[in-house]
């Protein structure tokens, strides 16, 4: 029994791991084949590609390596139907799986969409390539999943890993202590500026300069910023070389430690932003991307907040800023009003345990469940 799946960045690697897991364990003889990332690979998938090549943030990228992009998922549609796969799994990057899930659909491939597309945010005419191309869709939070049953795609949410992983009732004092950082009388910040290059390439001086006039305003402050890989490590240290007189603790890793042993984070918008509210951290998010990027966004979204801590509590919270609007002076007092006013960032905190509540349902036994359904069907 074989199943074909692909993801294209860490969020997916990590999703696609444990659901290799627990598809394994329900069905020990399955293979599975396809794109991911070191995680998926470890979890027992043959890996065709790496999930680096097809990868794609936005419109900058997609016209870097457009070419390399479609060759691979030629090449994927022609093994998957030379290997007969019962079934087929896209894990989020949609813009390359719904073609490749259309395509296995119409040769009578049962293909099951994880992660939803934010359709129900900007370019709601997707629907209909979703309705074509998806057999099934796996949610992970729970208005989406109301999204796609008004509209006719068979679907189950799942809730969310992390929210599963999370520790409800860590102790921040212990967490600081075992990172080498005060236990009191310092106010710590999380730096999240993003996980991939072209992110650090937009927001990493932003970052650096928010951190200069916050040690301004706030002397006893610190920052701490994890980093996933060498490269994107490397290019931030560089920035600070160059900017004297900003002191950030970068480490490898740990992002969610460091966020949980924060009074605040400043955060590319990402799943950082969902770790931070399971985290009851309070959190400031921004964006910025090419002014294409921006203006296709602007005229395509049907709503008004773009980090997903907002779309999950019944008001939204996170203060947001995106493009023109992600300023140092924006940034600063959005950060500062968290470090220095210490009911109202409890306020904040006490209200994201709402999400924890609705996301922490055993995500990978359920999604393994739906799938194992399937392919038996």
């Amino acid at each position: 029994m074989r199943v074909g799946v692909v993801a294209g960045e860490p969020s997916g690697d990590y999703l696609g791991a444990g659901l290799i897991e627990a598809l394994s364990r329900r069905i020990p003889e399955i293979e599975l084949v396809g794109v991911g990332g070191p995680l998926m690979e470890q979890a027992g998938m043959k890996k065709l590609y790496d999930m680096e090549r097809i990868s794609i943030m936005g419109l900058d990228e997609l016209l870097q390596s457009v070419r390399d992009i479609l060759r691979i998922r030629r090449a994927l549609y022609r093994y998957f139907l030379e290997q007969e796969i019962s079934l087929f799994v896209g894990i989020d990057v949609p813009d390359f799986n719904l073609g490749l899930e259309g395509k296995l659909r119409q040769n009578g491939v049962t293909t099951v969409h994880y992660v939803s597309p934010t359709v129900w945010a900007w370019r709601g005419y997707r629907i209909r390539k979703i309705k074509r191309s998806v057999s099934h869709m796996l949610t992970l939070f729970p208005f989406e999943a109301s999204y796609y049953e008004r509209h006719g795609v068979p679907v189950d949410f799942v809730g969310h890993p992390i929210a599963d992983e999370v520790d409800k009732d860590y102790d921040k004092a212990e967490i600081r202590a075992g990172l080498g950082m005060p236990t009191e009388g310092t106010r710590i910040a999380a730096l999240l500026p993003g996980s991939r290059m072209i992110e650090l390439q937009k927001l990493g001086e932003l970052f650096i300069e928010v951190a200069r006039e916050l040690g301004r305003r706030i002397p006893d402050i610190r920052f701490v910023a994890p980093f996933a890989n060498n490269e994107t490590r490397s290019y931030f240290q560089s920035l600070l070389e160059k900017n004297p007189g900003v002191r950030v603790d970068v480490v490898d890793g740990m992002s969610r430690t460091v966020i949980a042993a924060s009074d605040a984070a400043l955060l590319a918008s990402g799943t950082a932003a969902l770790e931070a509210a399971l985290l009851r951290v309070p959190m400031v998010v921004t964006y910025k991307g090419s002014w294409v990027s921006a203006v296709l966004v602007r005229m395509l979204a049907h709503v008004d907040y773009f980090s997903m801590p907002n779309h999950l509590l019944d008001e939204p919270i996170v203060p947001e800023f995106f493009q023109a609007d992600a300023t140092v002076e924006n940034l600063v007092g959005a950060m500062s009003r968290y470090l220095l006013d210490r009911e109202y960032s409890r306020t904040v905190s006490d209200s994201f345990g709402a999400i924890m509540s609705a996301l922490c349902c055993g995500a990978n036994e359920r999604a393994a469940e739906v799938v194992a359904s399937l392919i038996t069907d």
